[in-house]
């Protein structure tokens, strides 16, 4: 998630130690071709060395906030493929119930099984020991058992391509429901609210850090390019049920 073009991470030989190496260099270059020369070298040299250093401030600009809201994000694009099932389902038309296994499975793999562990491991701790919001991260730790079950029941009912009842219809759509309905106002509170207040109770060196934890464990999960994966799996899915293409929600007048 975090590297350039070419997947090379700039080194501390190749910017500072690289920098000062060759400086010295353009000093010697200096006495020998005038000061114009010089000039033209450093000004070229300076350039190089601001973009090695933008390319390493990039290395620590994603912090803990903006990967959880990132991913929250990414949650909000698969409650949108629940919201056409709903709507399709409700309406009688036909939908594909492996779409919703398919996305229940991501739910539960990233979201569930990552981006909540990392909530309830990091951030929860360290607001209830500062006496902080402890009711919000009580009824949060709720929400995420809920949203656990319900997505067990999403995957129960469409396991394997399973044919669906018209009892099993209803009541995945109740569960779709209740899902969504739970999850808008809870990712939002934790957006608004949550967030803001634990970059507060932690150093910027231990919140520096804890994107450093984040982003290993993400790593360890799901490859170098976890959420990328995660973002083109999704995307796929948008396609396949004709929700991928954004400008067909833009209103008409």
């Amino acid at each position: 998630m975090k590297t350039n073009e070419n997947n090379e991470k700039p080194t501390l030989d190749n910017s500072r130690r690289g920098f000062i190496r060759k400086g010295g260099l353009l000093v010697a270059s200096a006495t020998m071709v005038g000061l114009s020369g010089m000039a033209i070298s450093c000004n070229n040299q300076n350039a190089s060395a601001k973009e090695t250093e933008k390319d390493e401030e990039g290395e620590e600009m994603v912090s803990p906030n903006e990967d959880l809201m990132r991913e929250h994000g990414l949650l909000n694009r698969m409650l949108l493929v629940y919201d056409t099932a709903m709507l399709r389902m409700g309406a009688n038309e036909e939908f594909n119930p492996d779409y919703i296994n398919q996305t229940a499975t991501i739910v539960r793999n990233f979201v569930e099984d990552y981006h909540e562990k990392l909530e309830e491991n990091y951030l929860f701790p360290r607001l209830e020991k500062a006496n902080i919001l402890t009711d919000l991260t009580a009824t949060l730790r709720r929400q995420h058992i809920g949203g656990r079950k319900l997505t067990d029941q999403m995957l129960a009912l469409t396991y394997n391509g399973r044919a669906l009842t018209e009892n099993d219809t209803q009541q995945l759509l109740a569960t779709l429901k209740a899902f969504n309905t739970m999850y808008r106002p809870h990712e939002a509170r934790e957006d608004t609210i949550l967030f803001p207040a634990f970059k507060k109770v932690v150093s910027k060196h231990e919140y520096d850090s804890l994107g450093e934890d984040f982003e290993n464990k993400e790593h360890e999960m799901f490859g170098e390019d976890g959420f990328v994966m995660m973002v083109d799996k999704v995307s796929e899915i948008e396609k396949q049920i004709g929700i991928f293409d954004l400008d067909q929600f833009t209103p008409k007048i």
